[in-house]
């Protein structure tokens, strides 16, 4: 599943990087207000006809200095532990808070209660050890179950029904668990299943089919359906229409509240990557450009996936005048390469290239191996103002390895 092809093209006239990003120093990641307020609109207008509940995956995307740009639109947040449910809870006050982790620890599990509101286990056995307790103290209890039904395209890593899966609960899992302990079924309060990765609406369709088929009688017993995240909503020629036929669907056909946690979707398309060209070289027939920005530290997703960031003022044709350019990071890992780009002439050295796509798995999942700082965060404004949210130094490097004192 190549990301490339899921996402809109990155153009600008003339492919010129904006007057308002030139004097900041690179590499940086920015912002983008009104493309993230676009993202929240729609998927508020979605949630506004269904009936829906739409909330954020924070580990798509967790910048909290955003999140008043989303909270008019969303019914709160979507974590994977402790951290991003304290987080959730404190950026956003007064929405629901919902965890799902694969395995919760005994030793965090009290404290994950005072800030979440929903949890979703995993395994059966998780919901016997831990449900009794949050039950007791008020929360909604869930089950993530697996629905056994692929609908990725060769990736197993972001396959949760591929086979032998960690994620979630086949039927066959749960008969049994029911056999065993009858009691599972009275501290159930919803279902929850996640399945898609960068995907469409028939998809989704299609995995309803199969979640219809082996759990229908479940769901039909419990308050609410989380569909979980992967939706790519915001892309443009996404099938909005018949994602919403799924939700009435559900509704309809179970009389159950339905969830559904987009990550990409809040802030796809609604972030950069500034960089900067430190050197330029050729290696036989392979013209390279080394930039002060890594695939391996600061867009892995490029690496992981994976995929091919769009860049400003690239070109995808081919043109007789065109050199094509492997740019690649300043780190020693020889695979730390972003990909190769037509240029209508080489760049030179301390040339500013603006990769687009950069707000999503980027500055929640970066990292500082080699020693490499952390990029600095902007934001630009609606009115095209810049601030700088965060500033990154060698203590955020050294802090992480050892001691403070």
């Amino acid at each position: 599943m190549e990301r490339l092809d899921k996402r809109a093209p990155f153009t600008a006239t003339g492919g010129i990087i904006p007057p308002e990003f030139q004097n900041i120093k690179t590499p940086c990641y920015i912002l983008d207000e009104k493309a993230l307020t676009e993202n929240a609109k729609l998927l508020g207008e979605v949630a506004e006809r269904t009936g829906c509940k739409m909330l954020l995956a924070q580990k798509a995307f967790s910048n909290y200095d955003c999140y008043p740009f989303f909270e008019p639109y969303l019914a709160g947040t979507e974590a994977s532990g402790l951290y991003e449910a304290r987080l959730g809870a404190e950026e956003m006050a007064g929405k629901e808070v919902h965890v799902f982790c694969a395995g919760y620890r005994a030793d965090e599990f009290e404290e994950l209660l005072q800030y979440a509101d929903h949890i979703v286990f995993n395994s059966p056995s998780q919901l016997l050890r831990f449900g009794r307790m949050a039950k007791e103290a008020g929360k909604s209890v869930g089950l993530r179950i697996n629905p056994e039904c692929s609908t990725q395209e060769g990736h197993e890593i972001y396959d949760p029904c591929a086979q032998g899966s960690r994620m979630g609960t086949t039927r066959v899992q749960w008969d049994e668990a029911i056999v065993k302990n009858p009691e599972l079924m009275e501290l159930l309060d919803g279902v929850h299943f996640h399945t898609l990765c960068e995907q469409d609406s028939d998809d989704l369709e299609t995995t309803l089919a199969s979640v219809k088929k082996q759990f229908g009688d479940l769901i039909a017993k419990v308050k609410w359906i989380n569909f979980g995240g992967g939706h790519h909503i915001t892309r443009p020629g996404y099938d909005i229409e018949r994602l919403e036929q799924c939700i009435r669907m559900a509704q309809e056909e179970w009389k159950v509240e339905v969830y559904l946690e987009p990550g990409e979707a809040w802030a796809l398309n609604a972030g950069f990557l500034l960089t900067s060209v430190l050197d330029v070289l050729k290696n036989g027939d392979t013209q390279i450009a080394i930039v002060d920005a890594s695939a391996a530290c600061h867009m892995p997703d490029v690496l992981e996936m994976p995929y091919r960031p769009p860049l400003l003022g690239a070109s995808d044709e081919t043109t007789e005048n065109e050199v094509t350019v492997r740019l690649g990071g300043p780190t020693c890992l020889s695979g730390d390469v972003i990909g190769d780009y037509k240029f209508s002439k080489l760049p030179e050295y301390g040339a500013l290239l603006l990769f687009g796509d950069m707000a999503i798995y980027t500055t929640c999942k970066n990292n500082t191996f080699n020693g490499m700082p952390l990029p600095d965060i902007w934001i630009r404004h609606a009115d095209r103002t810049m601030q700088q949210l965060t500033v990154f130094d060698y203590t955020d490097f050294k802090e992480r390895l050892g001691s403070r004192e």
